[in-house]
């Protein structure tokens, strides 16, 4: 399909585990960023929410780098 080296080079850089990776880090920047909204923004019962959704992020950033390297 690709006739240029540095292309099929470029395009296997990322494999699944780099991809994982990258998913982890992003889901628990994201479920920081969540959990600081309910602590430090919102003083009423939606804190409680936002830092529920900030755990559940860290549960499936959990789950992501379980499963690097077994896919």
């Amino acid at each position: 399909m690709f006739t240029n080296y540095q292309n099929e080079i470029y395009i296997m850089s990322m494999n699944k585990n780099t991809v994982l990776a990258w998913a982890t880090s992003i889901m628990i920047f994201v479920g920081l960023a969540l959990i600081a909204l309910g602590a430090f923004r919102y003083d009423d019962v939606a804190g409680w929410g936002f830092a529920a959704v900030g755990v559940g992020f860290f549960a499936i950033a959990w789950v992501f780098n379980a499963l690097k390297g077994r896919m």
